[in-house]
């Protein structure tokens, strides 16, 4: 009598490293294109000021730069951090570069959960509820800055397998 009891769970391995990896892709790639996208969207009309100028941390540099500038510089830096996170299979250690940078710029968006007038719209049953814009709409910075943190960890844990040998491709 063959016994298959294995085969069942062989391919559940399979079945969840196949998913880690599909995960691993579509977290990475998704967060190239959602930095791309809004850094792009800078140029043309996506600006931070009513966020920025709540900021305690941030608000003085309306004093020094125009609204075009600092728009378009966010802009530039959220463009530059998705173009080195997508080099992760080629180039681990400018993807932890960029990483860091995303890293950075998100604990500045999610910092404004804490600083900008209207995040909370109101409050039911003693808890708070976000308003649309901007609460929600800042509140996914907190998913976007685990993505960037892992990333950050996956392309420093390849930097030594960069050196003297191909990087091993992966997500």
């Amino acid at each position: 009598m063959i016994d298959d009891s294995a085969a069942p769970a062989a391919t559940s391995h399979r079945l969840a490293q196949t998913l880690s990896v599909l995960g691993q892709l579509v977290s990475r790639y998704g967060l190239v294109v959602v930095l791309a996208w809004i850094g792009f969207g800078k140029y043309v009309k996506m600006e931070s000021r009513v966020l920025i100028e709540h900021s305690p941390l941030m608000s003085w540099i309306y004093d020094v730069f125009s609204v075009t500038t600092v728009a378009r510089g966010l802009g530039t830096m959220e463009i530059v951090a998705a173009l080195l996170i997508a080099l992760r299979p080629v180039w681990p250690r400018a993807s932890a570069a960029g990483s860091a940078l995303a890293v950075v710029l998100f604990l500045g968006t999610v910092s404004f959960l804490f600083t900008t007038p209207g995040v909370i719209a109101t409050h039911a049953d003693g808890l708070p509820v976000l308003s649309a814009l901007p609460g929600q709409f800042l509140l996914k910075d907190l998913v976007l800055i685990g993505v960037a943190v892992w990333t950050l960890g996956d392309s420093l844990a390849a930097v030594p397998a960069s050196r003297g040998k191909p990087a091993r491709i992966s997500a």
